[in-house]
């Protein structure tokens, strides 16, 4: 069975940093790209950063580059989104993702989904 589990949300002050954890099991982790998506209330799912399944490839949303880094290590199936400088902006539901194809998470669809965690900016 397919799990992805995040971690690491809580409150932070703006400016402040966190470490968000996807953890995957169930499958073949270096085969699937991964990607985290955030949600805020009243806000349609957004896409925030993508990593290729062969590390080498990342997206990110133009709202956090230079300000969030994604990182995986396939040897732990984990995929992690370092958020630095984070604005009040930044607070939401953020849920990590997994398909074989790249292509679909760019599209905002995944063949798996974790839970979330929430990350929550004060000013």
């Amino acid at each position: 069975q397919v799990k992805l589990v995040e971690s690491g949300g809580g409150l932070a002050q703006a400016g402040g940093s966190l470490r968000l954890s996807c953890t995957t099991s169930g499958l073949n982790f270096a085969d699937h790209s991964i990607c985290w998506f955030r949600q805020a209330p009243g806000k349609a799912r957004e896409g925030v950063a993508c990593a290729g399944w062969g590390g080498y490839s990342t997206h990110y949303a133009n709202s956090v580059k230079g300000r969030f880094t994604i990182l995986r290590d396939n040897a732990k199936a984990s995929v992690y989104l370092q958020m630095n400088s984070l604005k009040p902006e930044d607070t939401a539901m953020y849920v990590c993702a997994a398909d074989r194809i790249w292509a679909q998470l760019l599209r905002g669809q995944a063949a798996y989904w974790g839970q979330g965690t929430q990350v929550t900016v004060s000013s």
